[in-house]
């Protein structure tokens, strides 16, 4: 229960990042020309605040990883679309439609779904190379990005930007198998020694830069989504497959209802948030 805490709790902080994040733009934006950096700081700090909620909210994620089965964790996170809904009507004095209030209703009762079907328990030990064949995976990943990045002829832009999309999708799918998997060190060497940490420094890193460059190619919406299904359905399916996540006997109906529910929740509240800028 407390690691389920933990990952609703890292929803919320990423959905409070996005708020406080927009605020800090919508500041920054009605700046004068040539104001001064403090007056940029001043106007700008939410920005780092939300940027600290963002690391928060990786630390309590990866946390719930150690005892949560990776279909639960990265449902539970992805809902942080929907806290950023909430807390825009909250903070924001922004306005759902009816048919927002649903998707944020129907989520909610998928992850309660998720929550109870789902069999808490740490991953199943894995071989000692597959942290370095997670870094090692990174190396091919980023070369094709690398090739999306430089293929710069208009016949190619929406192929690279679909391409790019995944490659950020998967790479933050991999950044939670690498969570579920690492080991809790009591030592700074332990931790450098660790692959899954690396693993989870250059698959982080390569989904933000690809995730960045997609958006020059692609509509924010079909990025969004992309983006999402790879980062879900992928470690989810790794989790259950091979890592030993296992839902409770008898309940994987109903898990699959659950599942199904979030994601389309998530889903249709990214489509709204990206079609209106509403929430970002």
């Amino acid at each position: 229960m407390i690691a389920y805490i933990g990952a609703v709790c890292a929803a919320i902080a990423y959905g409070g990042a996005t708020i406080l994040q927009a605020i800090a733009v919508g500041k920054l934006a009605a700046l004068p020309a040539g104001s001064s950096w403090g007056r940029r700081i001043r106007a700008g700090w939410l920005y780092g605040l939300g940027l600290v909620c963002d690391f928060l909210g990786f630390l309590m994620s990866a946390l719930a990883l150690h005892s949560l089965p990776l279909f639960l964790v990265e449902s539970t996170v992805a809902s942080s679309v929907a806290v950023t809904a909430v807390l825009a009507v909250v903070v924001l004095h922004q306005r759902l439609t009816a048919h927002e209030v649903i998707a944020v209703a129907v989520l909610v009762a998928g992850l309660i779904v998720l929550g109870v079907t789902a069999e808490e328990g740490p991953a199943r030990a894995v071989a000692w190379w597959v942290g370095w064949g997670l870094c090692a995976l990174a190396i091919p990943l980023a070369a094709v990005a690398a090739v999306c990045v430089v293929a710069s002829q208009p016949r190619w832009t929406m192929t690279t930007g679909i391409v790019l999309s995944v490659i950020s999708g998967l790479g933050f799918g991999f950044v939670g198998v690498a969570a579920r998997l690492v080991t809790v060190h009591s030592s700074i060497l332990g931790w450098l020694s660790d692959a899954f940490v690396w693993a989870m420094v250059l698959m982080g890193g390569l989904a933000v830069v690809a995730y960045g460059y997609a958006l020059d190619r692609l509509p924010t919406t079909t990025v969004a989504a992309l983006s999402f299904a790879c980062e879900t359905i992928v470690p989810s399916a790794i989790g259950l497959i091979w890592l030993g996540d296992e839902v409770r006997p008898g309940l994987m109906w109903l898990a699959e209802v659950g599942f199904v529910a979030v994601l389309g929740a998530v889903s249709y509240t990214h489509l709204r948030a990206h079609e209106t800028d509403s929430y970002l």
